[in-house]
């Protein structure tokens, strides 16, 4: 096995080490840009050297995101130089703009692509899109940072990239799951063989029976963890024992509307800190939900793993005609200093929707927080106390019952 560099097996004494001195430097670095004037003003950055001073920071939204860079296009404020020096401006739906830069490895998806074993001598066939948005250009710098030619292929015209694989020998995918299929079952029709061995993919979920087929076929699928914001975030392994997370990123997991992490093991939020030096997003929240897991990966990687993609944090539900969102549960919690987590049940009776209010505290009083839930939740509904540590550990702050077929 050939690891992509020495990071990647550090201890975890090491890697802390390695934290405390690029934390102090990241944060000093963000605080020069702008749109972090105010959000960080009152840290000092010599200070944040690990990840409990780290979870003392605000968590940034991508909401948050986008409202800056409605006011300072067109990245907010957030970057520490101007669009005009970056080599590279897309746009995602949102619209939100994200810089990228033709440096070496930019988003840090070459280490991703080595864990799946594509290097010299391979033909990426990048089916990922080039237009505006990022992912094609995320990939084609990973193949770069590992040796391998690239066919940027995009999305699309499956005939056409049946024919281009074949002629130029492509020998690994990159693109989502299911579009791999879509190329395959084509050649098939066309009674066209093709070279394929190894894929790496993303941007949507990878099905065990899907990896399966690709198995039958001989070629080795395995799955990143990536935004367009943040590049690579965790990665699978030939192990496929959950996703390690990559070398140059903090992950936190808290509790979906919070900035508080759970406990370990619990399923939470994803929040990401990275140590890219032009675009500093602290603490920057995914919208994703996933789980830490415990121990090392086999393949001999030592950085902690999740479980990857759990679902989406964001559980804003409508329920009697208001919106209850996760942030206002969480104000919800830290309104009494008793109350260890809560939980809003959407449900109906009737035709009519109805709010339970599920309270972890040693209190077991009901009305003692009634007041509370209509002055932060805007709505009237039952209150239950239960027991601390009884409510699921499944990162849902909201859970929506109702039946809609």
């Amino acid at each position: 096995m050939t690891y992509f560099d020495k990071l990647e097996t550090r201890s975890a004494d090491e890697r802390a080490a390695d934290h405390a001195r690029a934390l102090p430097e990241q944060i000093a670095r963000a605080k020069k840009a702008p749109g972090y004037a105010d959000i960080l003003s009152a840290v000092q950055a010599d200070s944040v050297t690990d990840m409990q001073a780290l979870a003392q920071l605000p968590v940034l939204r991508k909401s948050d995101l986008t409202k800056a860079q409605a006011g300072r296009p067109p990245f907010g404020g957030f970057t520490v130089k101007p669009a005009r020096n970056f080599q590279h401006v897309f746009q995602s739906p949102g619209p939100i703009y994200e810089p990228g830069s033709t440096d070496h490895d930019w988003w840090r998806m070459g280490r991703f692509l080595n864990a799946a074993g594509v290097g010299p001598g391979d033909i990426v066939q990048n089916c990922f899109g080039y237009h505006l948005t990022p992912a094609g250009m995320i990939f084609e710098s990973g193949a770069q940072a590992v040796g391998a030619s690239v066919l940027p292929a995009g999305t699309g015209q499956t005939e056409l990239q049946v024919t281009a694989a074949r002629d130029v020998g492509s020998t690994a995918y990159a693109g989502t799951p299911d579009y791999l299929k879509i190329i395959l079952d084509k050649a098939d029709a066309m009674g066209v063989a093709l070279s394929f061995s190894k894929a790496a993919v993303g941007g949507g979920a990878l099905f065990p029976s899907l990896r399966q087929e690709y198995a039958d076929r001989d070629i080795a699928c395995l799955q990143c963890y990536a935004t367009a914001d943040l590049g690579n975030i965790a990665y699978e392994s030939p192990a496929m024992e959950g996703m390690i997370i990559d070398e140059h990123v903090i992950v936190e997991i808290v509790t979906p509307g919070t900035g508080t992490p759970v406990a370990p093991g619990e399923v939470g939020e994803v929040v990401v800190t990275t140590f890219n030096p032009d675009y500093p997003l602290i603490r920057f929240a995914t919208g994703d939900l996933s789980a830490m897991m415990p121990g090392e990966s086999p393949c001999g990687r030592t950085n902690m793993r999740i479980k990857g993609w759990m679902g989406r944090a964001d559980q804003t539900t409508k329920i009697k005609g208001m919106f209850v969102r996760p942030e206002q549960v969480a104000a919800l919690v830290d309104k009494h200093d008793e109350i260890v987590k809560a939980r809003v049940i959407a449900a109906r009776q009737g035709e009519m929707d109805t709010m339970t209010v599920q309270i972890e505290s040693p209190c077991e009083n009901d009305g003692a927080y009634a007041k509370s839930v209509v002055e932060v939740l805007k709505l009237k509904g039952a209150v239950e106390v239960v027991a601390p540590g009884s409510l699921p550990k499944d990162g849902l702050v909201i859970e929506d019952q109702r039946v809609y077929d």
